[in-house]
């Protein structure tokens, strides 16, 4: 009895002993420490997390560095966007606005001042003197002095001489018509003469656009002196090319960039319009003159030559970006976008048509993705920096 009882308790201790080595087995595999080279799960997520920091496009820049940088950031919008033809053109003064001053009498020039081109000019100004007392003729205004003189003399005793019927009709008439015209070539030369000749006087108020003549020279009756512009109204000329004739009729507006800026001026801001598109090639070009007038608000200078955007049909729901927000790396465009508070992403994108001020994205963005419009350059200086620090979020 004794024999049958130890064992079965012998039976009952191996299996308690077999069941404990089993339990002791499984919770050994599941040990975490043993699977994962002792990190323990925590561990396991903030490597991962660590990870997921470096990632290579992400730039790190807290919000008060950003601040201090002008970093703007604009949601994107799908918009209207007008197709664009780039061409280049110049910036001319409208004919309206010129005026020339001519040479009243034939004599030599003598400037009442340095005239420079740019300098401001009032109405009735003394620009020079015409001097012809050097003249074998001798001086025009003198001798139109003594004439008028003269002539008014004759005329008074005429007037006097009809009242008294001592001359008929005819012969007042005459000496009438005499004294007109003296009186019409004396005012013409400045009135009263004087030792410094017949003074010339600007028309109009405006500009010096161009000074013909130095002091010294010697002109004819009518000859041009001065070119003086009012500056309101300007020509803007683009110059296209024939390969773009078709789009002609579709030309609205445009935008332009002056040579010696980099400010870029919108027709539609300055009351532009367009005067003139015209048909056939200039003579010796193959460019198609295109011509809009606008008026003068100040900084564009007459003359100069211009980058021109010539606006025609208007595209719905195009992606587009200022031309701020870009980067250049050896040819490729790149763009930045916001993730979160401080985390933004490069991100590479294919540009398509340009107005100057905006530039058509074709890949690479999407609407509502958060783009950094200004200071672009300093998040683009902000992931060159050698040491990024760790920077854990969820995404």
């Amino acid at each position: 009895m004794k024999k049958i009882f130890y064992t079965v308790l012998t039976l009952i201790l191996c299996l308690t002993t077999g069941c404990h080595s089993h339990e002791n087995h499984d919770d050994h595999d599941h040990d975490p420490v043993h699977n994962h080279g002792g990190k323990a799960p925590d561990a396991l997520e903030a490597h991962d997390d660590e990870d997921e920091a470096h990632n290579p496009d992400e730039i790190i820049l807290t919000p008060e560095k950003a601040k201090a940088a002008g970093v703007v950031v604009e949601s994107v919008v799908p918009s209207d966007f007008n197709a664009v033809i780039k061409t280049g053109g110049k910036v001319l003064t409208a004919s309206g606005d010129e005026s020339t001053v001519v040479a009243p009498s034939a004599g030599i020039v003598s400037m009442k001042k340095g005239y420079t081109e740019g300098m401001a000019i009032a109405k009735g100004t003394a620009l020079m003197s015409l001097s012809s007392s050097r003249l074998p003729e001798g001086d025009l205004s003198r001798r139109n002095e003594i004439a008028y003189q003269q002539a008014k003399s004759d005329f008074e005793r005429a007037s006097k001489l009809l009242e008294d019927k001592l001359i008929t009709e005819k012969e007042y008439l005459a000496a009438k018509t005499a004294y007109e015209r003296a009186q019409l070539a004396y005012e013409a030369t400045g009135g009263k003469a004087s030792v410094s000749g017949v003074s010339v006087s600007a028309p109009s108020g405006g500009y010096v656009k161009e000074c013909l003549v130095s002091d010294g020279d010697y002109v004819e009756v009518g000859q041009p002196l001065m070119r003086l512009t009012q500056n309101r109204k300007l020509y803007l000329r683009a110059e296209v090319s024939e390969r773009d004739y078709d789009k002609l009729g579709t030309i609205a507006s445009a935008k332009f960039r002056p040579s010696y800026s980099e400010r870029i001026y919108n027709l539609q801001d300055l009351d532009g319009r367009l005067v003139a598109s015209g048909q056939t090639a200039t003579t010796n070009s193959s460019f198609i003159p295109v011509t809009f007038e606008f008026n003068n608000t100040g900084g564009v200078v007459p003359g100069s030559f211009a980058e021109i955007y010539l606006l025609t049909g208007r595209r719905e729901n195009v992606i587009s970006v200022p031309v701020s927000a870009l980067t250049e790396e050896q040819g490729v465009h790149f763009v930045y976008v916001k993730i979160d508070d401080e985390g933004y992403l490069k991100k590479e994108v294919k540009l398509g048509a340009t107005d100057g001020e905006r530039v058509e994205v074709l890949s690479g963005l999407q609407a509502g993705d958060n783009l950094v419009t200004e200071g672009a350059i300093h998040v683009k200086l902000a992931s060159a920096t050698a040491a990024i620090p760790a920077h854990n979020h969820n995404h």
